[in-house]
Protein backbone atom coordinates (compact mmCIF):
# COMPACT_ATOMS: atom_id res chain seq x y z
CA UNK A 1 0.00 0.00 0.00
CA UNK A 2 2.71 2.34 0.81
CA UNK A 3 4.54 1.82 -2.59
CA UNK A 4 0.82 2.47 -4.08
CA UNK A 5 0.07 5.76 -2.12
CA UNK A 6 3.46 7.16 -2.94
CA UNK A 7 3.31 6.23 -6.36
CA UNK A 8 0.08 8.00 -7.05
CA UNK A 9 1.25 10.91 -4.94
CA UNK A 10 4.93 11.61 -6.72
CA UNK A 11 3.02 11.21 -10.29
CA UNK A 12 -0.35 12.97 -9.73
CA UNK A 13 -0.20 15.34 -7.01
CA UNK A 14 0.46 18.56 -8.82
CA UNK A 15 -2.72 17.61 -11.40
CA UNK A 16 -4.94 16.59 -8.39
CA UNK A 17 -3.98 20.00 -6.76
CA UNK A 18 -4.44 22.14 -10.28
CA UNK A 19 -7.75 20.73 -10.60
CA UNK A 20 -8.96 21.30 -6.96
CA UNK A 21 -6.99 25.20 -7.23
CA UNK A 22 -9.34 25.45 -10.51
CA UNK A 23 -12.35 24.24 -8.83
CA UNK A 24 -12.47 25.98 -5.49
CA UNK A 25 -10.18 28.92 -6.12
CA UNK A 26 -8.84 29.25 -2.99
CA UNK A 27 -5.07 27.29 -2.45
CA UNK A 28 -5.69 26.79 1.08
CA UNK A 29 -9.01 25.24 0.46
CA UNK A 30 -7.70 23.51 -2.34
CA UNK A 31 -4.77 22.09 -0.03
CA UNK A 32 -7.03 20.75 2.82
CA UNK A 33 -9.14 19.24 -0.11
CA UNK A 34 -6.32 17.55 -1.68
CA UNK A 35 -5.53 16.19 1.75
CA UNK A 36 -9.09 14.74 1.62
CA UNK A 37 -8.67 12.85 -1.82
CA UNK A 38 -5.58 11.00 -0.48
CA UNK A 39 -7.51 9.84 2.61
CA UNK A 40 -10.86 8.65 0.36
CA UNK A 41 -7.70 7.07 -1.91
CA UNK A 42 -6.06 5.21 1.09
CA UNK A 43 -9.70 3.73 2.00
CA UNK A 44 -10.84 3.42 -1.19
CA UNK A 45 -7.82 1.79 -3.07
CA UNK A 46 -8.87 -1.62 -3.10
CA UNK A 47 -12.07 -1.13 -4.77
CA UNK A 48 -10.11 0.19 -7.72
CA UNK A 49 -10.06 -2.33 -10.35
CA UNK A 50 -7.96 -0.93 -13.30
CA UNK A 51 -10.60 -0.54 -15.83
CA UNK A 52 -9.63 3.35 -16.07
CA UNK A 53 -6.33 4.90 -15.53
CA UNK A 54 -5.17 6.29 -12.04
CA UNK A 55 -4.95 9.72 -13.17
CA UNK A 56 -8.97 9.59 -14.32
CA UNK A 57 -9.71 7.55 -11.12
CA UNK A 58 -7.83 10.12 -8.94
CA UNK A 59 -9.31 12.98 -11.20
CA UNK A 60 -12.83 11.36 -10.46
CA UNK A 61 -12.26 11.15 -6.77
CA UNK A 62 -10.74 14.58 -6.56
CA UNK A 63 -14.17 15.89 -8.34
CA UNK A 64 -16.68 13.98 -5.58
CA UNK A 65 -14.52 15.59 -2.73
CA UNK A 66 -14.69 19.19 -5.21
CA UNK A 67 -18.75 18.58 -5.06
CA UNK A 68 -19.08 17.42 -1.39
CA UNK A 69 -16.82 20.69 -0.40
CA UNK A 70 -19.64 22.72 -2.42
CA UNK A 71 -22.51 20.83 -1.04
CA UNK A 72 -21.46 21.80 2.44
CA UNK A 73 -21.81 25.61 2.01
CA UNK A 74 -24.92 27.16 1.07
CA UNK A 75 -24.55 28.23 -2.27
CA UNK A 76 -22.75 25.66 -4.21
CA UNK A 77 -25.28 25.69 -6.91
CA UNK A 78 -25.25 29.36 -7.50
CA UNK A 79 -21.39 28.94 -7.16
CA UNK A 80 -21.34 26.83 -9.84
CA UNK A 81 -23.53 28.35 -12.17
CA UNK A 82 -21.74 31.66 -11.97
CA UNK A 83 -18.24 29.65 -13.17
CA UNK A 84 -20.20 28.97 -16.75
CA UNK A 85 -21.10 31.48 -19.30
CA UNK A 86 -24.35 30.05 -20.77
CA UNK A 87 -24.26 32.34 -23.42
CA UNK A 88 -21.12 31.04 -25.28
CA UNK A 89 -20.78 27.60 -23.09
CA UNK A 90 -17.13 28.01 -21.66
CA UNK A 91 -16.10 28.37 -18.09
CA UNK A 92 -15.15 32.42 -16.83
CA UNK A 93 -12.19 32.41 -15.14
CA UNK A 94 -12.55 35.75 -13.05
CA UNK A 95 -8.61 34.89 -12.17
CA UNK A 96 -6.19 37.86 -13.02
CA UNK A 97 -3.84 37.51 -15.90
CA UNK A 98 -0.16 37.09 -15.14
CA UNK A 99 0.56 40.71 -16.86
CA UNK A 100 -2.30 42.15 -14.51
CA UNK A 101 -0.78 40.58 -11.67
CA UNK A 102 2.63 42.08 -12.19
CA UNK A 103 0.89 45.50 -12.83
CA UNK A 104 -1.18 45.30 -9.43
CA UNK A 105 2.11 44.25 -7.83
CA UNK A 106 3.70 47.42 -8.95
CA UNK A 107 0.59 49.69 -8.55
CA UNK A 108 0.95 48.42 -4.99
CA UNK A 109 4.83 48.51 -4.51
CA UNK A 110 4.10 52.31 -5.64
CA UNK A 111 2.07 53.06 -3.11
CA UNK A 112 3.90 51.54 -0.19
CA UNK A 113 7.03 53.57 -1.63
CA UNK A 114 4.52 56.35 -2.01
CA UNK A 115 3.29 56.23 1.38
CA UNK A 116 6.63 55.75 2.93
CA UNK A 117 7.02 59.75 1.94
CA UNK A 118 3.99 60.86 3.99
CA UNK A 119 3.87 61.91 7.17
CA UNK A 120 3.90 59.66 9.81
CA UNK A 121 0.31 60.97 10.66
CA UNK A 122 -0.91 61.01 7.16
CA UNK A 123 0.75 57.24 7.29
CA UNK A 124 -1.77 56.31 10.07
CA UNK A 125 -4.87 57.88 8.71
CA UNK A 126 -3.99 55.88 5.51
CA UNK A 127 -2.95 52.42 7.01
CA UNK A 128 -6.40 52.63 9.73
CA UNK A 129 -8.60 54.30 7.26
CA UNK A 130 -7.81 52.09 3.70
CA UNK A 131 -5.89 48.94 5.02
CA UNK A 132 -7.71 47.96 8.84
CA UNK A 133 -11.13 49.93 6.88
CA UNK A 134 -11.81 51.71 9.97
CA UNK A 135 -13.95 54.11 10.49
CA UNK A 136 -13.44 57.99 11.11
CA UNK A 137 -14.99 57.44 14.56
CA UNK A 138 -12.89 54.08 15.43
CA UNK A 139 -9.41 55.98 14.02
CA UNK A 140 -9.98 59.38 15.83
CA UNK A 141 -10.32 57.02 19.02
CA UNK A 142 -7.44 55.42 17.77
CA UNK A 143 -5.28 58.22 17.14
CA UNK A 144 -7.22 60.34 20.30
CA UNK A 145 -7.63 62.57 17.84
CA UNK A 146 -11.15 64.53 16.72
CA UNK A 147 -13.40 63.56 14.08
CA UNK A 148 -12.00 66.83 12.32
CA UNK A 149 -8.55 66.42 12.43
CA UNK A 150 -9.27 62.61 11.22
CA UNK A 151 -10.77 63.51 7.98
CA UNK A 152 -8.25 66.83 7.12
CA UNK A 153 -5.66 64.20 8.05
CA UNK A 154 -7.19 61.87 5.65
CA UNK A 155 -7.36 64.74 2.81
CA UNK A 156 -3.82 65.58 3.00
CA UNK A 157 -2.49 62.52 3.03
CA UNK A 158 -4.39 61.28 -0.04
CA UNK A 159 -3.39 64.51 -1.94
CA UNK A 160 0.15 63.62 -0.81
CA UNK A 161 0.25 60.13 -1.87
CA UNK A 162 -1.20 61.25 -5.57
CA UNK A 163 1.37 63.32 -5.37
CA UNK A 164 4.28 60.80 -4.61
CA UNK A 165 2.47 58.25 -6.74
CA UNK A 166 2.10 60.34 -9.92
CA UNK A 167 6.21 61.18 -9.12
CA UNK A 168 6.65 57.53 -8.79
CA UNK A 169 4.88 56.35 -12.23
CA UNK A 170 6.87 58.96 -13.98
CA UNK A 171 10.46 58.42 -12.02
CA UNK A 172 9.60 54.61 -13.26
CA UNK A 173 8.65 55.16 -16.68
CA UNK A 174 12.04 56.98 -16.95
CA UNK A 175 13.90 54.19 -15.48
CA UNK A 176 12.31 51.86 -18.02
CA UNK A 177 13.07 54.05 -20.85
CA UNK A 178 16.57 54.01 -19.73
CA UNK A 179 16.61 49.65 -19.45
CA UNK A 180 15.15 49.92 -22.85
CA UNK A 181 17.68 52.48 -24.81
CA UNK A 182 20.52 50.07 -22.82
Amino acid sequence: MSELFDHLYDHYHQDVFQFLMYMVRNREQAEDLVQEVYIRVLKAHEHFEGKSHEKTWLLSIARNVAIDHFRKHKNWKKRLMNMFDWKENQLIDSAALPEEIAMQNEEVAIIYHSLGKCTVDQRSVVILRYIHELTITETASILNWTESKVKTTQHRAVKALRQHMSYSKEEGGERLENKRAK
